[in-house]
């Protein structure tokens, strides 16, 4: 059974820096496409970052040159770096993990930024 548990939210003043983490456990990070996706209140969820099995990784326009997503093979979790942080990105982010068919999903963790 494939369990992704996303860590290291929290508030932060705008500006500031937060890295989350996403912990993996039933499948193989390096095997599978994994994402960052954010929903803010009365928005639809949207991806952040994106890192394929073959290293290729994609950002969303608004969080390029800021944000970078990184694999960490060792311990099967895959990173966001978040810098220079923005009232608008507020937000609660969720891990995803898509091989074939099969998409999951993390419980999310809240991202609060304020100005």
């Amino acid at each position: 059974q494939v369990h992704l548990a996303e860590s290291g939210g929290g508030l932060v003043q705008a500006g500031g820096s937060l890295r989350l983490s996403c912990a993996a456990s039933g499948i193989d990070v390096r095997l599978n496409a994994m994402g960052w996706y954010r929903q803010a209140p009365g928005a639809q969820r949207e991806l952040v970052a994106g890192i394929s099995s073959g290293g290729s990784t994609n950002y969303a326009d608004s969080v390029k040159g800021r944000f970078t997503i990184s694999r960490d093979n060792a311990n099967n979790t895959v990173n966001l770096q978040m810098n220079s942080l923005k009232p608008e990105d507020t937000a609660v982010y969720h891990c995803n993990a898509r091989s074939g068919m099969r998409i999951s999903w993390g419980q999310g963790t809240q991202v609060t930024v304020s100005s």
